[in-house]
């Protein structure tokens, strides 16, 4: 080519360490030992806690004991709560999946191995807080005691469907819950949840906002804008990175996690950045209390970075064997967050193989039942449409003259 110089630069275009057909390779994976990372005090300046944004935070060892200064400490019973939402989560997705599948709505995205964000993080928070989620947060909802079949009446966009059906199906919204509107769009949820904290604190109010989104928005300027704002306000907000691997059939790399961790973002906005294995639910509890109690006491915004891996398909429209190795989720080294759970309630003796079996049971027969009921409401495929002149209505509380005029110039 004219003009080629050898050793001129080159395109660097990131790969995966295994495509379809290849062994996994995790070897890349660095982890801390469970309780090796230090807890820092609330008021630690985000300069003195950069080497947390390359470190990873592990409560759970291999066999199950909780260790460190990160190690909440909760009661058994908190515990057992926190597996039975994780255990209803995963029951409730693999139902709906199944759903899908039969044709009784369009479109599922299940959380499978990433539970732990979630429900973790919903343990740790005061309900008032807002939670503006992306679609794979559906614990939330679960923890915070919402029910079933509202959840599912909106992935079947029934006669029940309090959206009435002018939401994808999984893009959930329950402000009883405080659980924000799910967007499609990915990361524009996180400019709307630092304008909320930003709103809290201008009213001196006591509420916090918490927002996630994927490792791969975090190339989004939504993101960075957020974070600005968050930075330069110090807004009372926590910023949850799922890094769970993979966007639709890119890796973490194309998003720029080959070269530097995505809690490092945080740095150069100096706001303190955090890792933690999100796969482990006594971490992502810890990590989360922290960042709350930090946004409370007035010391400003958190980032974390919840290390985990997506176990299935980005959703029921995806093949991940297609650009992954079929064996790669078995083989991810932070394992499943319920088995890990569950090992260290049985190691606490609190729990046994036998009662976590009973349990799964009364789950799937709890699940079942809520089916039974929402698609009594009729599910996509034998609901009738909704009437078209109910596009005009919910969007404001007071509908202008326009639309009234709108309305009627359609016939409405």
């Amino acid at each position: 080519m004219a003009g080629f110089i050898q050793n001129s630069p080159g395109l660097h275009v990131p790969e995966p360490d295994a495509r379809p057909g290849e062994e996994p390779d995790f070897s890349h994976l660095t982890r801390d030992a469970a309780g090796a990372v230090d807890r820092p005090d609330l008021d630690t300046p985000a300069q003195a806690m950069r080497d947390h944004a390359y470190r990873l935070i592990r409560v759970l060892d291999d066999d199950g004991a909780a260790l460190g200064p990160w190690n909440p400490e909760l009661p058994s019973e908190t515990l057992l709560r926190a597996l039975r939402v994780m255990m209803l989560t995963r029951t409730y997705d693999e139902r709906m999946v199944r759903a899908q599948r039969q044709g009784k709505t369009s479109f599922y995205m299940k959380c499978t191995g990433e539970e732990a964000v979630a429900v973790g993080a919903a343990f740790a928070l005061d309900r008032g807080d807002m939670c503006f989620p992306t679609y794979r947060q559906q614990g939330l909802l679960l923890a915070r005691d919402w029910p079933l079949t509202e959840m599912m009446n909106q992935v079947y966009s029934n006669r029940g469907d309090r959206l009435k059906g002018r939401q994808m199906p999984v893009l959930y919204s329950s402000r009883e819950a405080g659980f924000f509107s799910i967007s499609g769009n990915l990361a524009t949820q996180l400019i709307q949840a630092v304008g909320w904290a930003m709103a809290c604190a201008y009213s001196r109010d006591s509420q916090i906002a918490a927002a996630w989104t994927g490792e791969g928005s975090t190339a989004e300027g939504d993101f960075h804008h957020a974070m600005t704002f968050a930075s330069v306000y110090r807004a009372p907000f926590i910023m949850n990175v799922v890094n769970n691997q993979w966007a639709i059939s890119s890796f973490a790399g194309i998003a720029g996690g080959e070269q530097t961790t995505f809690a490092a973002r945080g740095i150069g906005y100096g706001i303190p950045a955090i890792r933690v294995d999100g796969n482990d639910f006594l971490a992502v509890y810890a990590a989360t209390r922290w960042a709350a109690d930090r946004a409370r006491q007035n010391l400003g915004p958190t980032m974390i970075e919840h290390y985990t891996y997506r176990a299935e398909g980005h959703s029921t429209s995806d093949d991940p064997s297609k650009y992954r190795p079929r064996r790669e989720g078995a083989g991810w080294p932070l394992g499943d967050p319920i088995e890990r759970l569950r090992d260290h309630l049985i190691r606490l003796g609190a729990w046994d193989a036998q009662r976590h079996e009973e349990l799964a049971a009364e789950l799937d027969a709890e699940v079942r039942a809520a089916n039974k009921a929402s698609e009594q409401l009729g599910t996509l495929s034998d609901t009738p449409r909704p009437d078209p002149g109910s596009m005009f209505e919910d969007v404001f509380k007071e509908m202008p003259w326009h639309l009234v005029e709108q309305r009627r110039q359609a016939g409405f």
